[in-house]
């Protein structure tokens, strides 16, 4: 009996629906593309429908965007490209237009991927959502649905959606996924008491994690202080999306605070809407401590995380916000780095029980700059807090262990009745 199943599970072929797909040689999260290698080493096949528009940087990967085009990648692996509208980073409106716009195309191109055993939708943005029930239903497959965002309940409490209308429409859609599934699967245990208070049924927790092995904690990052010309500087490093979550305007009242220690200086790594703004803050108030660095591919912040001394995980002080585990914090953890942790909830209760750094209130500059003033006064205590947050996760949150719990959920989704 073990040996049919394991022979079903060599035959599986997944189609994902995955809008913010980033490739290693992108920059953005990779949780699906390293899954997906995973499951290819395996004998899966992996055929993914995805954007041309980085979600992080709002740009298209070609001058010109096509209805579909089709990448392989690895052996294994097909990347089709859908069409997109491509100002994602326009305003709210814009990026609706987008998400629409993708969920459309996606649906048209996934009609025409044959012998399918499993579709799998993944949110945010959570429209592609529908995407993946509607082809699941059509081509009598099963349905997994991953939720690694609380959406809309994330853009209401930012005041993104004001619209009740929308509002609703977007509850709507929220439950009506939860319900349709054949299975539910979440990237952090904070979402599940909201998912089932909306009728998601038996959640299962697949979360986020990291290759131990993209990063070297003995690297110093020479080079990557040398092209900042920080070789002797205490860098406090934030790397991912400049958004409206983000609170990076906390981070530059924060190097205001802390500007009379010209040894600290703050290194902001990423892309997003609110770049822009940011960077007009910081000359205006003439902060001659803060640094922003254009986004960078997966294979790239190998060398990024090791030129920090300390690493800045941080959001807006919302109470939805306790419930995430952002992919930032494992690879902060892999790259043995003491972690500053501007966030409340699930994220910082791995850090203490990692002893891997530092917890400050979310929305206070003055207790997050006394917490840089500390770390940067001992070395030694946030070199040992970096090795501890690095065996934490070899431990607990290795990619490759998290990946093989995720094919086992849909080889039994493709396999089993709800």
């Amino acid at each position: 009996m073990q040996n049919d199943k394991q022979e079903k599970i060599s035959s599986m072929h997944i189609l994902l629906i995955h809008q913010a797909l980033a490739a290693l040689d992108e920059p953005g999260g990779t949780r699906h593309y390293e899954m997906a290698k995973f499951f290819a080493e395996k004998g899966h096949r992996v055929t993914i429908i995805t954007s041309p528009v980085s979600y992080l940087t709002g740009k298209a990967s070609q001058a010109r965007q096509r209805w579909v085009t089709r990448e392989n990648p690895e052996p294994g692996i097909e990347i089709l490209r859908a069409y997109t509208y491509p100002a994602l980073h326009r305003s709210f409106f814009h990026r609706l237009i987008s998400f629409v716009s993708f969920m459309f195309s996606s649906f048209c191109i996934g009609l025409g991927v044959k012998n399918v055993d499993v579709v799998w939708g993944t949110s945010p943005p959570i429209f592609q959502g529908w995407t993946a029930w509607l082809l699941a239903r059509l081509k009598g497959r099963k349905f997994l649905f991953e939720v690694r965002d609380l959406w809309p309940a994330f853009a209401v409490a930012m005041k993104v959606i004001r619209n009740p209308l929308i509002i609703r429409l977007s509850n709507w859609l929220e439950r009506f996924l939860y319900h349709h599934a054949d299975t539910l699967v979440v990237n952090s245990p904070g979402f599940i008491p909201h998912i089932t208070s909306r009728g998601g049924s038996n959640p299962v927790l697949i979360p986020n994690g990291v290759d131990p092995a993209m990063f070297d904690p003995e690297d110093n990052g020479s080079e990557f202080r040398q092209q900042l010309k920080l070789e002797h500087a205490f860098i406090v490093l934030y790397s991912g999306a400049h958004g409206l979550s983000n609170d990076l305007g906390t981070v530059l009242k924060v190097a205001q605070l802390t500007a009379q220690d010209s040894r600290i200086v703050y290194v902001l790594v990423g892309d997003g809407k609110e770049k822009a703004a940011l960077q007009q803050l910081a000359h205006d108030l003439g902060l001659q401590n803060v640094i922003f660095v254009p986004s960078v591919a997966k294979t790239e912040m190998k060398k990024v995380l090791a030129a920090a001394d300390a690493c800045l995980a941080i959001l807006k002080p919302i109470e939805l916000y306790k419930t995430t585990y952002p992919n930032k914090v494992f690879d902060y953890l892999a790259a043995g780095r003491p972690v500053l942790c501007a966030i409340d909830g699930v994220i910082r209760e791995v850090i203490e029980e990692a002893h891997a750094g530092i917890f400050v209130p979310p929305g206070d500059p003055a207790a997050l700059a006394d917490a840089v003033i500390r770390l940067s006064s001992a070395p030694d205590k946030g070199k040992k807090m970096g090795l501890n947050g690095r065996a934490y996760v070899v431990e607990h949150f290795n990619r490759r262990d998290i990946a093989a719990r995720m094919e086992k959920v849909l080889f039994e989704c493709a396999n089993n009745p709800r």
